[in-house]
């Protein structure tokens, strides 16, 4: 299995794998980012990464992530935003490879974890996580501000 990091020219090929990502999650009226967004937050900005997974040369799943950062481990960590493999090629080990690839870098880069969220309906890709030896965080509740509610928070 191959993989290759984004760049700039594969904006297009991103969002149709977040595209697709929000259609199997059920989330697509949620996609606002464009092709320019995407292109001025992860390659001018530098704020998050992509990689690929290859099946001969045709990229079939991607990984985008950036860092976060753990007071009590006193280093930066990994955070998984999105994992996203076609269809067509489920089944055949791509996920499980991604996963593996991003603790490579993880460790690699010296960061202290790997992490990610997962809808809670999501029970196969739960199972999956687990069979890996991920374990869900019970204790902790993720908030989200946006919009309107964080325009008006940031007054």
């Amino acid at each position: 299995m191959d993989f290759r990091f984004a760049e700039r020219k594969d904006c297009a090929l991103i969002l149709s794998f977040i595209k697709e990502l929000a259609k199997y999650e059920h989330l697509e009226n949620e996609v606002v980012a464009t092709e320019k967004l995407l292109e001025e937050w992860i390659f001018d900005n530098k704020k998050a990464e992509v990689i690929f997974v290859l099946e001969e040369d045709k990229e079939v799943g991607f990984a985008l992530f950036f860092y976060n950062f753990s007071t009590f481990l006193g280093r930066a960590g990994i955070h998984l935003e999105d994992l996203f493999v076609l269809p067509e090629y489920r089944k055949k080990g791509y996920g499980k490879a991604i996963l593996k690839k991003l603790a490579q870098i993880t460790v690699e880069r010296g960061c202290g974890r790997l992490e990610w969220c997962c809808l809670d309906w999501n029970t196969p890709s739960i199972e999956f996580y687990q069979s890996l030896g991920a374990k869900p965080l019970s204790d902790w509740t993720i908030f989200r501000v946006t919009g309107d509610t964080l325009i008006t928070l940031a007054k």
